[in-house]
């Protein structure tokens, strides 16, 4: 048998009157007007076919059913807010887990987020660094940053910056040797890539409207930091993501020779689970990162 609830917002406009004793504090508490109020506490009376309130000109006071009644629905309206207190507390409090490139992480993420842990030091964050994309289902993950194309990925996406690429080296490199007044000059030089990253310096010679030689060798890294370490230690040059370097280039230990980036279509997407409800954490560290990126951005 079913049980015998009568309607939950009406209820709930109850016991903020009976603990306000003002239909005006209930009305404000409530956010709603005072007439709004006395429909919600009109339609329950209707409901219970019992008076609960008694107005007079010193103000509403509850008739002896409506002081039965609130000392029985009081306690349980109390009950459910500490339950959902408690339950947001927690939910706060345990880690959030973003996996994320190890790159991204390396170069952009880690050195922000100090920041974020000083704003938010209820917020524990969990870093997991994979270049495979993220599968929700075998994952533990809140979220991802990944690098992709757009609608590539599995769940719901929002983009967060296009990849910027253009060849970065040392000052070092060419002082010491021949000088790279145009595109082609490149080619006068070791070249260092990623393993993940090999359509880079074909993308971009492309953009410069030059042929890159089938017979040029590239050294190849198992990593984009492995590549740009290399750079910054005289082995050649490497094709730098724009956003990644931004410290490298303001200390003056890479430099970008012709300042011509290619903007790609891939881009970094942050990443949240199909149908899953973005959690509160969630929804702080995102306008966060947001925050973070707009500040950053030339």
């Amino acid at each position: 048998m079913s049980r015998k609830v009568p309607p939950l917002n009406p209820l709930r406009v109850f016991e903020c009157v009976a603990r306000q004793g003002s239909f005006t504090r209930a009305a404000a508490e409530l956010f709603v007007s005072q007439s709004a109020v006395s429909r919600q506490i009109a339609t329950l009376e209707e409901y219970l076919g019992i008076k609960l309130f008694i107005r007079e000109q010193g103000g509403v006071f509850l008739t002896d059913a409506g002081e039965a009644y609130h000392r029985e629905v009081g306690p349980a309206f109390a009950a459910i807010a500490s339950a959902t207190e408690r339950l947001q507390k927690t939910s706060l409090s345990s880690p959030l887990r973003i996996q994320v490139y190890t790159t991204f992480a390396a170069k952009w993420l880690i050195k922000r987020l100090n920041r974020f842990q000083q704003e938010h030091p209820e917020i524990p964050v969990r870093i997991a660094t994979s270049v495979a994309p993220i599968n929700f289902a075998k994952s533990d993950a809140d979220a991802a940053i990944q690098l992709c194309e757009e609608g590539s990925y599995e769940g719901q996406g929002e983009r967060l910056f296009y990849d910027e690429i253009e060849p970065v080296c040392s000052p070092g490199l060419i002082r010491e040797g021949a000088p790279l007044s145009k595109p082609e000059d490149i080619f006068k030089y070791p070249l260092l890539q990623s393993h993940y990253r090999k359509t880079d310096f074909g993308d971009w010679c492309k953009y410069m409207g030059i042929e890159f030689p089938e017979d040029k060798e590239i050294t190849e890294f198992p990593s984009s930091l492995l590549a740009y370490q290399g750079a910054i230690d005289n082995m050649g040059i490497a094709m730098g993501q724009t956003r990644m370097l931004q410290d490298e280039f303001k200390s003056g230990i890479l430099i970008r020779p012709f300042d011509k980036p290619l903007t790609r279509s891939l881009a970094y997407f942050l990443i949240y689970p199909e149908g899953r409800l973005i959690s509160p954490k969630m929804r702080i560290f995102r306008e966060w990162l947001i925050h973070e990126i707009e500040e950053d951005t030339p």
